[in-house]
């Protein structure tokens, strides 16, 4: 018994949309007896399924507001307005760096010839340097050479040779006003040494008569007697009694020591109490030399 002929259609879909080709089934009957064919047909959408999906477009039109609504506050929020625009900033400046940068590595680079010295022009800068190096060289060995004999002969000056200057003519002619001279210290004196020795905040300068212990007199023609021995003295030129308040003959004390100037009839010395006799802790040294002028250089 042949079958009825049936055709069984596909079962229906559930209620949602349906995308791309959906399959159709369907029998035919043969000669042999029956067959399949398989088939595609068109997309159909149901109208249950049209429905469910015009109801989820306004939820999806209320997603899209809310979105919308959400970046419209963020883009007015006052919090966060300044902390955009500094970055934008930052952005621009950046930019601009870039294209600042840009500018000057494509900008030609300009160069031009140098002219170089030659040779002689090199040589002759070279001889140039070097004289004034020699110059400088000699100029500060020359500067500290003299500043070394300045010290030194300050320190000489002071502790070793006295230099003074002659002020008065009680000395004449032996020495003149405005001598130089040059002493040697020490207290070991004899009879005839030119002596220096301090005196009332004063340098003196005098002629050593006699030593401590010996006997002085000196006769009204103003010559000078030592322990009754008439002194030979070539470098007075005028002989005087001066000033003369002591007693004589006179003994010289101990530790002291009779002085007299050449210059007798002005010279103020130890015929006078106001000087009296020199002490040994007076005595500054005996001068050797006079320096200046030069035509009075020589020793004393």
């Amino acid at each position: 018994m042949a079958p009825d002929n049936q055709h069984t259609q596909p079962p229906q879909q559930s209620q949602r949309h349906l995308s791309g080709a959906i399959p159709k089934i369907s029998y035919e009957e043969g000669a042999s007896g029956s067959s399949t064919r398989v088939g595609y047909a068109s997309t159909q959408v149901t109208e249950p399924a049209r429905t469910s999906a015009r109801a989820a477009e306004p939820a999806r039109e209320s997603t899209q507001t809310e979105g919308l609504a959400r970046r419209g506050a963020e883009t007015t929020d006052p919090a966060r307005t300044p902390v955009r625009a500094a970055g934008s900033a930052r952005e621009s400046a950046r930019t601009n760096d870039s294209a600042r940068a840009s500018a000057q590595a494509a900008e030609p680079t300009h160069t031009s010839a140098v002219d170089l010295p030659d040779t002689d022009a090199l040589q002759a800068e070279l001889s140039k340097a070097r004289e004034r190096s020699t110059f400088f060289r000699v100029f500060r060995s020359t500067l500290f050479s003299l500043v070394v004999v300045a010290a030194v002969a300050v320190i000489v000056a002071t502790l070793i040779l006295p230099i003074m200057q002659i002020s008065g003519s009680s000395m004449s002619d032996t020495l003149q006003d405005q001598d130089i001279v040059v002493a040697v210290r020490g207290t070991d004196m004899q009879t005839g040494d030119v002596m220096a020795f301090y005196y009332n905040n004063k340098i003196l300068v005098k002629r050593v008569i006699a030593k401590a212990g010996q006997w002085v007199n000196i006769d009204e023609s103003g010559n000078v007697y030592v322990d009754n021995v008439l002194l030979d003295e070539p470098y007075v030129t005028e002989k005087a009694l001066g000033e003369c308040n002591i007693k004589l003959p006179y003994q010289v004390p101990e530790n002291r020591i009779f002085v007299m100037g050449d210059h007798r009839s002005v010279s103020v010395d130890s015929r006078s109490t106001t000087i009296g006799c020199v002490a040994e802790e007076q005595i500054v040294g005996r001068l050797i030399f006079c320096v200046w002028p030069l035509e009075r250089f020589g020793i004393v």
